[in-house]
């Protein structure tokens, strides 16, 4: 069972690093879509110097994410707000999405959801002259920097941004070979990826849109793991049924005997406190009992008080369950 930590201000320290090596941490992945293009290559060398071999660059993808913000600000329903496509400060009158696309393409009365904090805007008028969408607030949440923002339409995004696209070039020259492929919508996006990356690139496609399950097949054929990310799939398939899709997904790989890994919420209790809860430690075993072959820490690892703690945690529960499985076999 693989152990896969994602990296920031929490572990990014030489100490933390020796400490998650020695504790079996299998990959360590850099996410770009929380990692300014200037910082990538110092973060490769840190973990270079640190003798972290298994550097996995994380891609931010075909996804639209809010601009910055110079503080977080709530926004009321029945608010009206502007929304742009370009990279000016988002504010409490308008908000700026990232990368570029079509924005008068998106039809009248769509719903725009942003973040994960319940904001969501509906789309009224548009102006074409200056390129600008007018919305209204139908449920209140925050806007904050860099977040994940769906439209409740069919957009087109590039598979790989500018950024990404750059941060493989650096990972190429510095002998990285895993790459984890965000919003991957069909193989095509992995045909591109691979003629960057190379025929030796372990490529790990994520599951975390509806496209993806339509096209989880030829996907999967095309990729050596596949990541189930089931805090950006619960944008597009109700949360009561992403165990189902999550044990079909499993079941699919074991199939074809392609890896499946299982992300987000798995400590989510652990980024502030110093034990789960029992509902996350029987998520973790029941995602090992359909046959995970490893398990993702995010936030858990990259912003959380204590990542060695989140990893002691997952080294027991694989523990545990591996002495159930002996047990079951006798």
């Amino acid at each position: 069972m693989k152990i896969i930590c994602t990296l920031g201000p929490s572990s990014y320290n030489p100490s933390i690093l020796k400490s998650l090596k020695s504790k079996g941490v299998n990959i360590f992945r850099i996410n770009l879509s929380h990692t300014p293009k200037d910082d990538i290559i110092k973060k490769i060398k840190l973990l270079k110097k640190n003798k972290i071999k298994n550097i996995c660059i994380d891609t931010e993808g075909a996804q639209l994410r809010t601009t910055k913000v110079k503080n977080r600000v709530f926004l009321r329903k029945n608010k009206v707000i502007k929304i742009f496509n370009n990279n000016e400060l988002s504010n409490s009158k308008t908000i700026s999405f990232h990368p570029k696309f079509d924005l008068i393409k998106c039809k009248i009365n769509t719903k725009i959801y942003v973040g994960f904090n319940n904001l969501v805007l509906k789309i009224y008028k548009k102006n074409i002259k200056k390129n600008f969408l007018l919305t209204r607030v139908t449920t209140g949440g925050y806007v904050e920097s860099n977040k994940g923002v769906h439209i409740n339409q069919n957009i087109k995004l590039n598979a790989l941004t500018e950024k990404d696209q750059f941060a493989i070039s650096l990972a190429i020259k510095n002998k990285i070979k895993y790459f984890a492929i965000s919003f991957v919508n069909n193989s095509k996006d992995l045909d591109l990826v691979r003629r960057i990356t190379g025929k030796k690139a372990f490529l790990i496609s994520k599951i975390e849109t509806k496209s993806a399950i339509l096209n989880l097949q030829k996907i999967s054929f095309k990729s050596n793991a596949l990541l189930i990310d089931r805090g950006d799939l619960s944008r597009y398939i109700p949360i009561e049924e992403i165990p189902v899709e999550q044990e079909k997904i499993i079941n699919f790989g074991n199939k074809i005997k392609k890896p499946v890994y299982v992300a987000t919420n798995l400590l989510e209790t652990m980024i502030k406190e110093s034990k789960p809860t029992r509902a996350e430690s029987h998520d973790i075993f029941s995602s090992l009992k359909e046959g995970a072959s490893g398990l993702v820490l995010a936030a858990e690892t990259a912003i959380g008080h204590n990542p060695i703690g989140c990893v002691d945690f997952l080294n027991r529960a694989i523990k545990i369950f591996k002495k159930y499985k002996k047990n079951e076999k006798k």
